[in-house]
């Protein structure tokens, strides 16, 4: 999907080979500006990343749940090796030189501490004495050699020679909690620790007495993540932590003060911290995306973490081809690199809705599919399926989110029908951009969902409010047909419209009384009884064929997808099972001829079901929500996933299950 964001056609369709689906395109609408790579491999979250240079080359070496510690070329984006021997997930990492050959140690919830010589991939120690998972490591050099710092659950800091393999000295105690955060510079000439603890305070050691120099206490919380930079040539660390309020502070080592005010606007724990003099300046990039200038304590920028789909727990900073870059690793199990300086980044993202996707349609425009889709952001956006560009400009004049869409023709013309916040129904004729006739208006609440339909060779729209109400419209009049339709409780955030025995009917989906109804739109009266069967409000409702006979697929609080014969009124089968939490969005058509259903839920699934079958015959795991789809007979679904907008193909699933 993030290859699809950035329109690197071949890699996404490299990534998707034997896939069961492939990305078409996406907005990547949440996608920083500053993001310039994303580096995949890891299968679990990646907990810690170093930078350094080997062979003249820039490299990362990343630490990651999967229990393995892996290399990366930050020039071609690759990995160029994958190094394994713990047996736990790999907590710290730090690289250093060591008798001209580049090294990394790592740390890990096996309590181990191992050297890695990273030119052949081996390890050359491991270090044992820590009595419990090691959380932090740092190198510094001491005596002209190579010392590892480590600290871990055991409360404890330990010094390492790493060329002989042998711990140095007895520990550094002092901290009264585990040690989450390490770092090693020079104060004075003299190498120092700084490390940071549970127990809210920062410690410095000098290594060569193992004596405690100073102990900073101001945070309110555990000390996550420790830094070491200089600034205005002084020795500075700058500590993130728990205490929300302020959780980032800058220290002063040589003197043992705090360096002015705490660094306040983040509202939530701070886990990783880098530093580092950047064109004369002293920069600070945290896990939460804040970039600050230390020299005046003011935030000069922001890097929208948000697309790594999960909370950031490492973060360093670097030089790549001259420019300064952050590396960050995540929950998601990617690494990324993200440009500080200009913010550019490599290919265009294409730009879409601000905010939440909540509605989509498809239909044609100028003999090619397009989808139309609304949100948040209150506007409606037209997009071309086969190139994922957007259609002309943003369609604008609701005052608030956009949460229905429906399209149909009016005159030969394409239009859309949308719904919105403020209890107003708009038209568009998609072709000039422009709205079609009034508002029509008559809700006294919110529009949470609309349908199309045609009675008596007259297109009509099927609305429904947030509390009730049901009313059907005159397209081409934009009159009123009717009383509203009444004999529902709660809200309405599903409507679809089918023919049932030659009638035109709309399929309700209820909230407060858990059932689904069906109503003649031609007469306004409700054909048959309830049907019952979710244990929870419905949220979504889709209509199609299932052996030539009129179906509805609807989706619920209770997890379920539920399929009705609308003739007579009975589930057909039993629920479709699968989705662990409610599900918010189904669309469904026949392709090939065979009946699908797409079911998307709060689980971050989209699901597809064969529906003379009842079998899920795929699913798809998401970085967010869905909350809509469609699908095409072409196999061509579309889905709004929080900010963004993603067309994809079914096309190689359907070809292997004919």
């Amino acid at each position: 999907m993030d290859a699809a964001r950035f329109r690197a056609r071949e890699l996404a369709d490299a990534f998707a080979h034997k896939a069961d689906w492939a990305p078409l395109w996406a907005t990547g609408s949440q996608v920083s500006a500053a993001n310039t790579a994303v580096l995949t491999g890891h299968t679990g979250p990646v907990h810690s990343v170093a930078t350094a240079v080997m062979d003249g080359r820039p490299v990362v070496v990343t630490g990651g749940e999967d229990c393995t510690v892996r290399v990366w070329d930050l020039t071609i984006g690759h990995t160029i090796a994958v190094l394994t021997g713990h047996t736990g997930p790999v907590h710290s990492v730090a690289t250093a030189v060591m008798d001209g050959r580049l090294v990394a140690v790592t740390g890990g919830e096996d309590c181990t501490v191992r050297v890695w010589d990273l030119t052949i991939g081996h390890t050359i120690a491991v270090l044992t004495g820590h009595t419990g998972p090691v959380h932090s490591v740092a190198t510094a050099v001491m005596d002209g050699r190579l010392v590892a710092v480590t600290g871990g659950q055991d409360d404890a800091v330990r010094v390492w020679d790493v060329t002989r393999g042998h711990q140095v000295g007895a520990p550094l105690t002092g901290h009264t909690g585990p040690v989450y955060a390490l770092a090693a510079t020079v104060v004075g000439n003299r190498p120092v620790a700084v490390a940071g603890s549970e127990d809210c305070t920062v410690r410095v050691w000098e290594l060569a007495t193992g004596h405690t120099t100073v102990v900073f206490t101001g945070h309110a919380g555990s000390v996550y993540a420790v830094a070491a930079t200089e600034l205005g040539g002084r020795p500075v660390a700058v500590t993130g932590g728990g205490d929300y309020a302020v959780p980032v502070r800058v220290w002063d080592l040589a003197s043992g003060h705090e360096v002015g005010a705490p660094l306040t606007g983040d509202t939530g724990a701070v886990v990783a911290v880098a530093a580092r003099v950047v064109g004369g300046r002293t920069v600070a990039v945290t896990g939460t995306g804040r970039v600050w200038d230390l020299d005046t304590g003011h935030q000069v920028g922001e890097l929208h973490f948000a697309s790594h789909a999960g909370s950031v727990y490492a973060v360093e900073v670097t030089e790549l081809g001259g420019r300064p870059v952050a590396v960050t690793g995540g929950e998601d199990c990617t690494v990324r690199i993200w440009e500080l300086a200009s913010g550019h980044q490599v290919g265009e993202p294409l730009t879409g809705h601000a905010g939440s996707v909540y509605a989509v349609a498809a239909t044609e425009l100028g003999g090619r599919p397009v989808a139309v889709t609304g949100g948040e952001d209150c506007t409606v956006r037209i997009w071309e399926l086969a190139s994922g560009h957007q259609v002309g400009e943003p369609l604008t004049g609701h005052a608030g989110s956009v949460y229905a869409v429906a399209a149909t023709e009016l005159g030969g013309r394409p239009v859309a029908v949308t719904g919105g916040f403020q209890d107003m129904v708009r038209v568009w004729d998609l072709a000039s951009g422009h709205q079609v006739g009034a508002l029509l208006t008559g809700h006294s609440d919110s529009v949470r969902s609309v349908a199309t339909a045609v009675v008596g060779g007259r297109p009509i729209v099927v609305t429904g409010g947030f509390f009730s109400m049901v009313r059907v419209w005159d397209l081409a009049s934009g009159n009123q047909v009717g009383e509203p339709l009444t004999g529902r409780a709660g809200s309405l955030y599903a409507v679809a419209a089918t023919e049932l025995d030659g009638r035109p009917v709309a399929v309700i989906g209820s909230d407060l009384d858990e059932a689904v109804r069906v109503w003649d739109l031609a007469s306004g009266h409700q054909v048959g009884e309830l049907l019952t069967g979710h244990a929870g409000s419905v949220y979504a409702v889709a209509a199609t064929l299932v052996g030539g006979r009129p179906v509805a697929v609807t989706g619920g609080e209770d997890r379920t997808v539920r399929v009705w014969d609308l003739a007579t009124g009975h589930e057909v089968g039993e629920p479709l099972t699968g989705h662990t939490a409610p599900v918010q969005a189904v669309a469904a058509t026949l392709v090939g001829g065979r009946p699908v259903a797409v079911t998307g839920g709060e689980d971050r699934t989209v699901r597809v079901w064969d529906l003379t079958t009842g079998a899920c015959i795929t699913a798809l795991q998401l970085a967010r929500k869905p909350r809509c789809a469609e699908i095409l007979q072409d196999g061509t679904v579309v889905l709004g996933m929080e900010h963004e907008v993603i067309a994809l193909t079914l096309a190689p699933l359907l070809r292997r299950h004919p």
